[in-house]
């Protein structure tokens, strides 16, 4: 048995379905036999997945699961992080994320955006977008505020 993530186009609900091959998906998939378990759109596709690969040799670890039921691994060989850290970064992410609630995103005309808006030639707002290290360093020389987020950020065209 293979066991596949599925997504539905509809609502982007990820479940798993477990077939005998790659074939048997397929076949179920065309004969309309596959729906979503949350919304029951018969457009199923399968998620993109990541491959089971066994850690290195000198690197035991331990499963944990939170309150919500994420499983998380600590690796042996790395420190794990003070819950005051843990926590600290919590706050920022919830922090980052109810910012760019309230911002637009240019994507990579971030640049060109952030001086249209410094100029004049654009509407005052709060911009997120990415630009390479030279363009920030050349906003920054012109008198234009600039600075990186702090933790990683999906762009929306990234998303699932």
């Amino acid at each position: 048995m293979i066991a596949f993530d599925l997504v539905c186009r509809a609502g982007a609900h990820r479940f798993e379905g477990w077939f005998g091959s790659s074939d048997d998906f397929e076949q179920q998939k065309l004969g309309g036999l596959l729906s979503c378990p949350v919304c029951g759109d018969v457009a199923v596709d399968k998620a993109v997945m990541a491959p089971n690969v066994g850690r290195k040799g000198n690197q035991a670890s331990t499963a944990r699961r939170s309150a919500d039921g994420e499983e998380s691994v600590a690796v042996a060989n790395m420190p794990e992080m003070p819950a005051e850290m843990v926590e600290m970064i919590g706050r920022i992410a919830e922090m980052q994320s109810k910012m760019l609630e309230k911002s637009d995103w240019v994507g990579d005309r971030f640049a060109d955006e952030a001086r249209a808006i410094h100029y004049g030639d654009a509407p005052d707002r709060t911009i997120h977008g990415s630009t390479t290290i030279d363009d920030a360093r050349e906003l920054h020389d012109e008198g234009i505020a600039v600075a990186p987020l702090p933790l990683p950020f999906v762009p929306p065209e990234a998303k699932n």
